[in-house]
């Protein structure tokens, strides 16, 4: 399916669509597809099923229960599932990667695995946009060392606060980002993809794959009409 999605960014680059004007990076929470359990009783299912894993002859045994997703924290509730790290180009808006991971980690640490999986091209990222949760000295060494702009929006450090300067900086940021916060309106409330539909990361990456795929196709087929369109009234 990554090639796929491959083979169609390389087609859409090919009629015109940008997948290399820069990136927008960013990550969202997907609560579970099944009921949530305590970190206890997770351990213990966990355990369970390792060891029926391993003991295990002929078919695999199959399982409902989610016990890759774990807990986090947002906006001060508990939150039981997976979370999608993403990127999209600034120019097209089409979606370049997306990964899968347990609720838990933090979104910074995949900021250089999702650049990197969104070049489709052999020319790199001119600038990546980012929010504050990507703030850190590994990010800006990252970009730096491999010659791409600097787009992370600052925040309070312990013993500085935001200059005037760097607040307009987010400002403008939050306007390029805006994109990237379509793409997960948009799948949210036409393909539910605030929550899983599998128990397993695997196959849930699978599946948000496919969901890029779609987003892709309809994002360029109706930015090709609104273009016919246009010409039309020219």
């Amino acid at each position: 399916m990554s090639r796929i999605h491959a083979e169609l960014l390389g087609q859409l680059r090919i009629k015109d669509f940008s997948i290399d004007a820069g990136l927008a990076v960013d990550a969202r929470l997907v609560r579970s597809a099944s009921s949530p359990l305590s970190k206890d009783k997770l351990e213990k299912v966990r355990e369970d099923r390792e060891k029926k894993e391993q003991e295990g002859i002929g078919k695999p045994a199959k399982f409902s229960r989610d016990v890759e997703s774990d807990w986090t924290v947002k906006n001060d509730n508990l939150v039981y599932g997976m979370k999608e790290h993403t990127s999209i180009d600034i120019k097209s808006g089409l979606v370049l990667s997306t990964v899968i991971s347990r609720a838990s980690e933090h979104d910074t640490n995949y900021f250089q695995y999702v650049v990197i999986k969104s070049m489709h091209t052999r020319k790199m990222p001119p600038k990546v946009y980012a929010d504050k949760g990507y703030h850190g000295q590994a990010n800006w060494e990252f970009l730096h060392i491999n010659d791409m702009a600097d787009g992370i929006m600052r925040k309070d450090e312990r013993n500085a606060k935001l200059t005037e300067l760097e607040i307009e900086r987010n400002k403008m940021i939050s306007t390029v980002r805006y994109k990237i916060e379509q793409y997960f309106g948009v799948t949210a409330l036409h393909q539910g993809a605030s929550r899983a539909r599998f128990t397993t990361l695997a196959r849930e990456g699978w599946d948000r794959i496919c969901q890029v795929i779609a987003f892709n196709i309809k994002r360029s087929y109706l930015s090709g009409l609104r273009q016919t369109a246009h010409a039309a009234v020219s």
